[in-house]
């Protein structure tokens, strides 16, 4: 009998990864690449693509039956009709506040639209500067869209920053006087059917031409649905960003806040400018390890840090003109890393009491995921600052994105 797999594909701030697991979940295959080019350009994005599907072995790769993908959510490309894109695209964490005044028009007092760090904020963005007759693809949607050679569709999760209602399946009203209707997508539940692959996309990669593409999610949703979050746990994701998620009975609506449905539940998440990016600027991967063993994560620091990855912030705090505080350096490179993650420590906790004030309750466990949940140091003074136990997850984010297409609706 032969097998049949299903993969994964999860697009983050600095590379991709693939997943591919049985029908007992059990995973067959994984590997992950750096893109080529700076994160912004799609071309990097295919590349990986092509790369990891270059590494999986034959046998696994023609018995590919289905395929999801999530990316990180807010990045958006502006394209062409037939997908080319016409630039680069605006990245998640860019503020655009050039025009203001129409994003205000078409939002209104939807603070989470009307907001610089939305995708709504973007899309002004790329129409003033493109026009009005282009498409406008979020990241996972556009890689789709190639594997497909169709860029109509949209997953409903990877839209929400755009203007999309998950609850009431549809757009804002003002989108018709703004001639936005025509740059958006045709919106897909997460897990439904979106076709089979392109064929001269199959050559290309060698897989089967009966390869289906299953709408996918967010990074951070794919994150959610690897690490099997319970009610009362909350999860924190440690790549480029800290990304914070929980579940919750009512949604509510707020600035840098979004809501999501994931297997049936509500749940809500922020994500920060700060995060492991920062570490990256100043210690390479080895040195951040043999700096950690130095540190001795039961004293504090007197340094106090905001380290953002860049100007700007949107949760816990929505600012974007915010500035990053990282001065000043000891000579210490040991004493320097473990005020970098005391600060990171303190964003995470000021997170969890933000999502606390507007949700009711604090998680009883957090749930690590990502590469900063591999460093022991940083997780003693994570335990520390917010008091509460930290369990790692070893799953990784395009498990998640595999499991969506395991569990397709058919």
């Amino acid at each position: 009998m032969t097998n049949e797999y299903f993969g994964g594909l999860d697009f983050g701030s600095s590379g991709a990864r693939i997943s591919i697991i049985d029908k007992s979940k059990e995973i067959i295959f994984e590997d992950s690449c750096i893109y080529n080019y700076e994160f912004k350009n799609p071309e990097g994005w295919i590349n990986s693509c092509i790369k990891l599907f270059e590494g999986i072995p034959i046998q696994i790769k023609i018995n590919l039956s289905r395929l999801s993908i999530s990316g990180t959510s807010g990045t958006l490309v502006p394209c062409r009709s037939n997908g080319i894109p016409l630039g680069n695209s605006i990245p998640y964490n860019e503020a655009c506040t050039s025009n203001s005044k129409k994003l205000n028009l078409i939002a209104g007092e939807d603070k989470f639209l009307n907001n610089p760090y939305s995708s709504l904020a973007k899309a002004i963005k790329l129409i003033d500067t493109f026009g009005d007759n282009i498409i406008l693809r979020h990241q996972a949607d556009w890689i789709s869209g190639w594997f497909l050679n169709d860029w109509s569709f949209g997953e409903e999760g990877n839209n929400v920053k755009l203007g999309w209602n998950i609850a009431n399946k549809s757009w804002p009203e003002s989108f018709e006087s703004f001639s936005l209707t025509k740059s958006i997508p045709v919106i897909k539940k997460s897990g439904s059917i979106l076709g089979k692959i392109n064929q001269s996309i199959a050559n290309l990669l060698g897989t089967s031409e009966h390869l289906l593409l299953i709408s996918g999610t967010t990074d951070s949703n794919a994150a959610f649905i690897a690490a099997q979050v319970k009610e009362n746990e909350g999860l924190t994701i440690l790549g480029t960003t800290i990304v914070l998620k929980k579940i919750i009975k009512k949604t509510f609506s707020h600035p840098g806040i979004t809501m999501h449905r994931v297997n049936g539940d509500w749940i809500c998440g922020g994500s920060s400018n700060a995060g492991c990016g920062v570490l990256s600027k100043f210690f390479s991967d080895l040195e951040i390890k043999e700096l950690s063993q130095q540190i001795n994560p039961r004293k504090k620091t007197t340094l106090n840090y905001l380290p953002l990855n860049s100007p700007g912030e949107r949760f816990p705090t929505n600012d974007p003109y915010l500035k990053p505080i990282i001065k000043p350096r000891p000579v210490s490179d040991a004493l320097f890393l473990h005020g970098l993650l005391e600060g990171l420590a303190k964003i995470e906790l000021k997170g969890w009491q933000k999502l606390k004030t507007l949700s009711g309750y604090f998680p009883k466990k957090i749930i690590t995921i990502g590469g900063g949940s591999k460093n022991p140091q940083w997780k003693s003074i994570r335990e520390k600052t917010l008091k509460i136990p930290i369990i790692n997850s070893n799953k990784s984010t395009s498990f998640g994105s595999a499991l969506i297409a395991l569990q397709a609706d058919f």
